[in-house]
């Protein structure tokens, strides 16, 4: 594949990287998805939330998505992706010692979580340490749910569970809510833990509760943590485009318009690597309209190329 020209490289191999290939591919384009294999959803042991598709293996999802693809004739390699490069009218992709070519570009290499510095946190995320209670709420529903305070999306974050269970509990870690903030928690029944959590107790391979600086247990069944979250975007350098701060302050993305469209002509993006509150659901629709959006730009092209040919006899 080294130097040849494709219509479109997908860097990304996940929902909406696939499902961006998926619509190219039906539309004949010549198509290419790179993928690091490296999903977000990793931990997880089922996706849900998603229509007709509920408790799918991330794994076994991704497995399908591929084969749709390769069904309409697209590629699907694994590598990772070292940098974008203008290339003419073109862009240069440099991806496991090689390089390949594109009219346009769709990025969906999503985002990765940093999670505060908490003794094991990083050991249970996606089993019993989780952020969304879209995705994973329910499996923890009427269970002793702590709430960690990591910054103000906490505090929301904190009431959404409270809808899943009586039994909630903010641990306010560095911050300390008061005013109207206090209220609204005391109004719906949760308690608020003062002081910093230094980690996480497990028992039998089970989250058992939290441990604080002076020693101090709250026994929990699950523990909600908001991470920061940051676009996995650092080969767009070169191109000049780089993660900027989210508007919610949860962290970094690359700016597009509600189409995927970047600052970058030629450069689309889709999934967490812009939407960082996206679901598996939500990325994939993100990155089939971007693969339209794309299509279409492509024929716009070629329209402006075949009637200026026809001009010119």
């Amino acid at each position: 594949m080294e130097n040849e020209m494709n219509d479109v490289v997908v860097i990304g191999g996940g929902a909406a990287g696939l499902g961006g290939a998926l619509m190219l591919a039906r539309s004949r384009r010549k198509v290419l998805v790179i993928d690091a294999g490296e999903p977000r959803n990793a931990p997880a042991q089922e996706v849900h939330g998603l229509f007709a598709l509920d408790g799918t293996p991330p794994s076994e999802l991704l497995e399908r998505g591929r084969r749709d693809v390769l069904k309409y004739g697209g590629r699907v390699v694994s590598g990772e992706v070292e940098g974008v490069a203008r290339d003419g009218d073109a862009f240069a992709v440099a991806a496991g010692g090689g390089t390949v070519r594109a009219r346009r570009i769709l990025v969906a290499t999503g985002l990765a979580d940093e999670l505060p510095d908490v003794q094991g946190l990083r050991d249970r995320w996606g089993r019993d340490v989780l952020h969304c209670p879209y995705c994973h709420g329910w499996e923890v529903r009427d269970r002793a749910i702590g709430v960690l305070a990591t910054g103000p999306m906490a505090l929301h974050q904190a009431q959404l569970f409270r809808q899943l269970s009586d039994d909630v509990v903010l641990l306010a870690h560095a911050m300390t809510p008061s005013g109207e903030e206090a209220e609204a928690l005391e109004a719906r029944g949760i308690r608020v833990v003062t002081g910093e959590v230094e980690a996480v107790e497990v028992a039998g391979d089970r989250l058992t509760g939290v441990r604080l600086a002076d020693g101090t247990v709250v026994a929990r069944d699950a523990l909600a943590v908001a991470p920061r979250m940051v676009a996995r975007a650092a080969f767009l350098a070169d191109l000049g485009l780089r993660p900027a701060a989210h508007p919610s302050g949860m962290g970094e993305h690359i700016p597009a318009d509600p189409t995927g469209r970047t600052e970058v002509p030629g450069v689309w993006a889709a999934g967490n690597v812009t939407d960082l509150s996206a679901q598996v659901g939500t990325s994939a629709a993100a990155g089939a309209l971007a693969g339209g959006h794309i299509n279409a730009d492509l024929v716009a092209q070629e329209v402006g190329a075949a009637v200026a040919a026809r001009r010119a006899g």
